[in-house]
């Protein structure tokens, strides 16, 4: 990758709040936005979100049962994630705007929720407690077709600087043990608006899957001195096998033990904890390397590709050393007209069943290009 591509440009940055109180922040190319008022007098958010440990494995399990209200599949001209024009009011209040953040109408987790007893049915195996932290919608484009993967290049640096921006003001909160990116596409796997979007959620406990990452890393570094994420990249460079796309800064490649159908992931090669610790050039290739990990997958089976995509970063307070960002791309779509449903092995005992070999995707995902 060439030198010329790794420059990012400037990005303007504007806060506001909506009519309920809630933030909202612009994240333009070109300066000078004065951001309009929100007209539709919401009332307050009374979110009601609490956690509650599983006495079995120990994780912790989010209630929430105001999201069960939030909109499903509206049409385009209803879309809230639309810029507010023609007398019809959306969550965005402006006519226009490049990339836009704000908090979810609906969360999963919110400072604004209520104390909750600290056990179920006064139960002491049964704990539980508020469901704090903070739930952020981003909103990659205002045309409502568009895509991530038809992004031009510097909107997507624009998301970048936008991601990298929430990462940090989330991490700074009390209420936050963990900063979370995704995005998820496609009826398949679930979405509810077909705006191009991501969330960021900044959990008010450190998820499992992280927790054990840590735990291995740690057991790695015990028994080799290595670091487990610097270790395993220079295993995949090595093998070449499964590699998709290298560049400078950042490395593409399909995992040994990927659990999906299509599976990718996009890992930088320096140590970072998370997507506000990296540098002007690493977010400039990034924003070249992961549209085109995204374009290779819609090009696959010649149909947009249904993926959930999700940056796993480092806790805010513990195991920064431990854990290094890094995308984890997946979909369920096993074969052009075939979907992957999580049955028993997968949804009852997390015991991973891949019907697609690592090696014919990587391949399948350098053809693509």
């Amino acid at each position: 990758m060439s030198k010329a591509t790794m420059s990012t440009p400037p990005v303007w940055r504007t806060a506001a709040r909506l009519a309920d109180g809630r933030e909202i922040v612009y994240f333009d190319e070109t300066p000078g936005r004065r951001p309009l008022p929100d007209g539709r007098g919401l009332p307050r958010p009374a979110p009601e979100c609490e956690i509650r440990r599983d006495p079995l494995t120990g994780d912790w399990i989010a209630v929430t049962a105001h999201r069960n209200t939030r909109t499903f599949l509206p049409p385009a001209e209803e879309c809230p994630l639309c810029p507010s024009r023609d007398g019809r009011l959306s969550e965005i209040p402006d006519p226009d705007y490049d990339v836009v953040v704000f908090e979810n109408r609906f969360p999963s987790f919110s400072a604004a929720t209520p104390d909750v007893a600290p056990l179920v049915d006064g139960e002491p195996l049964f704990v539980r407690a508020r469901g704090a932290g903070r739930c952020e919608v981003v909103c990659f484009s205002s045309d409502h077709q568009a895509s991530a993967a038809t992004l031009p290049g510097g909107r997507m640096s624009t998301v970048i600087e936008a991601w990298a921006d929430r990462t940090a003001a989330l991490s700074r909160r009390d209420d936050v043990a963990q900063v979370a990116v995704f995005e998820n596409r496609g009826e398949e796997i679930g979405v509810t608006l077909h705006h191009p979007h991501g969330q960021v959620y900044g959990y008010p406990y450190v998820p499992a899957r992280t927790v054990r990452m840590i735990e291995r890393a740690r057991e790695h570094r015990a028994a080799t001195g290595g670091e487990l994420f610097a270790d395993v990249l220079a295993a995949e460079r090595r093998a070449g096998t499964r590699i998709v796309r290298a560049g400078e800064h950042w490395t593409t490649f399909v995992p040994a033990a990927a659990r999906w159908p299509v599976e990718a992931h996009v890992t930088p090669h320096r140590h970072v904890p998370d997507l506000a610790s990296l540098n002007p050039a690493e977010r400039a290739e990034l924003a070249v390397l992961y549209r085109d990990l995204l374009r290779r997958c819609d090009a696959l089976y010649g149909t947009p590709l249904p993926y959930i995509a999700v940056w796993h970063q480092a806790p805010v307070r513990d195991g920064r050393d431990d854990i290094r960002l890094h995308l984890q791309l997946c979909s369920v779509r096993r074969a052009a007209d075939k979907i992957k449903y999580l049955a028993g092995s997968e949804s009852g005992l997390a015991a991973w069943i891949n019907d697609v070999a690592p090696e014919r995707i990587a391949a399948r995902l350098r053809e693509a290009a």
